[in-house]
């Protein structure tokens, strides 16, 4: 990567965290120089970028300063609510910069080849490229097994779609579950049942009497930084999902959508403690990158590549995004931008579980902290309305998500609960989300301070 950009995306974030603040004077480019331990043309190339995007302005003979935002933007609507209801990333860290220059690559290396229809698989040198990036993971594989997907959504649309041997049926889910999945195997008609998961984990006895059953198609799971639990399983309770999926040829379908938000070390997901090849496992890059980038990669077992391919049928990603995304992960940028944007959340993750803390004694939520990632519960009193809550909230600007969207429409033994999530929170706002959720939360139940 070149030093300027490496430089220029270092100021650009510390600009947007506040570290520069409108109207302070940047080192000198002789300081900078020596800082960053590169020349003064170096540092130079990297003032004049900032300057063309309007971050900075020079004054001759003065330095460089960062740039006064207007009024209306620092005290408009947009920055005074409080986005408790995201799942994207934070639009703040996005990696423009680096992204627009692999772009600017993959067109100089790959030319013509961008503009074909590519392979139903996806790029090959991608691919390569991801067995070694999954082996981080710790998922082996080969880039014959990993297919690259608009998405780790579309990968859940065919596997829901595709016949899987035994002629299996039921599709198996956590409630609650992804709502957006959820969603689609209903509106599909798709035969689905539930089972409880809840902070602790899962029932194995209850989970093992499903696989007994002998119905059951797949088991769609969030072992990590589950969606909208925000926990994780154990390693005890992946092992033993994983030799039930052996002992009942139970196939089961891995999304490790968070995989990159974590710091755990020797975390080892569902698909490596499975040896008999019934474990699929899916990645996605959007919470990393950026939700428009549309990719994500699955790795099958051999005996479904076949139906898959034949169901997904076409290439059907960006070539043009396979290619920069190959040099973004060969490069090492993929792994440094994943360092930035895990400290920043976790970040306003102890914020949050901070301001619960001074409010849950109160009694009138119970937060239900999460192992990492961006997601936390705040369980309510039945005597909630769950409805009039959140347009409550509304009304003062905070965005929460109720959750009754993360259970099937038939699953009785659902938990009444508001899904938090950081992403998009600023920190300086976090502190006065939770106190106004505890304050709306107890006049709804007819409490008095």
């Amino acid at each position: 990567m070149q030093k300027y950009l490496s430089i220029l995306s270092e100021l650009e974030t510390q600009i947007s965290e506040g570290q520069y603040r409108p109207g302070q004077k940047l080192p000198s480019v002789r300081r900078a120089a020596a800082m960053y331990g590169c020349s003064i043309s170096t540092v130079l190339r990297a003032y004049a970028e900032l300057e063309k995007r309007h971050a900075i302005y020079s004054v001759s003979q003065s330095g460089y300063y960062v740039v006064d935002r207007p009024k209306s933007e620092e005290d408009g609507s947009v920055h005074a609510m409080i986005d408790f209801s995201s799942a994207s990333p934070d639009v703040n860290v996005f990696p423009y910069l680096d992204f627009q220059h692999c772009l600017n690559k993959a067109i100089d290396t790959y030319k013509y080849e961008l503009f074909t229809y590519g392979d139903t698989e996806g790029m090959e040198k991608l691919r390569h490229t991801l067995v070694s990036h999954l082996a981080g993971n710790q998922v082996f594989t080969t880039a014959e097994r990993t297919v690259v997907t608009a998405g780790a959504q579309q990968a859940l649309e065919i596997l829901a779609k595709m016949p899987f041997p035994g002629g299996k049926s039921i599709i198996l889910v956590e409630q609650p579950s992804y709502n957006n999945y959820l969603k689609f195997l209903e509106s599909e008609g798709f035969p689905v049942i539930g089972i409880a998961r809840t902070a602790a984990g899962i029932d194995l006895q209850a989970l093992e009497e499903q696989f007994q059953t002998g119905r059951i198609k797949f088991f769609y799971t969030m072992p990590r930084y589950h969606n909208p639990l925000g926990t994780s399983y154990s390693a005890e309770q992946r092992k033993a999902i994983a030799n039930l999926a052996t002992r009942y040829q139970v196939y089961i379908v891995e999304d490790d959508y968070m995989a990159d938000l974590g710091e755990e070390r020797g975390y080892d997901p569902i698909y490596a403690y499975n040896r008999s090849s019934h474990v699929l496992y899916l990645k996605s890059f959007s919470k990393i990158i950026f939700p428009g980038l549309r990719l994500g990669a699955v790795v099958l077992p051999e005996r479904l590549l076949e139906t898959f391919h034949a169901y997904k049928s076409y290439g059907d990603t960006s070539l043009l995004s396979q290619a920069a995304l190959e040099i973004y992960i060969s490069n090492g940028m993929y792994e440094r931008h994943k360092q930035k944007i895990y400290s920043q959340y976790d970040t306003r993750m102890q914020a949050l579980n901070a301001a619960v803390r001074r409010y849950e004694g109160t009694g009138f939520i119970e937060a239900v902290p999460g192992d990492g990632g961006i997601y936390q519960l705040f369980k309510l009193p039945q005597t909630v309305n769950l409805e009039r809550l959140i347009r409550r909230l509304k009304e003062r600007n905070i965005h929460v998500v109720s959750g009754k969207l993360f259970y099937l429409s038939n699953y009785l033994m659902r938990e009444k609960f508001i899904r938090i999530s950081i992403s998009r929170a600023r920190l300086d706002q976090i502190e006065e989300g939770v106190r106004v959720i505890v304050e709306e939360v107890k006049r709804e139940i007819g409490n008095l301070w």
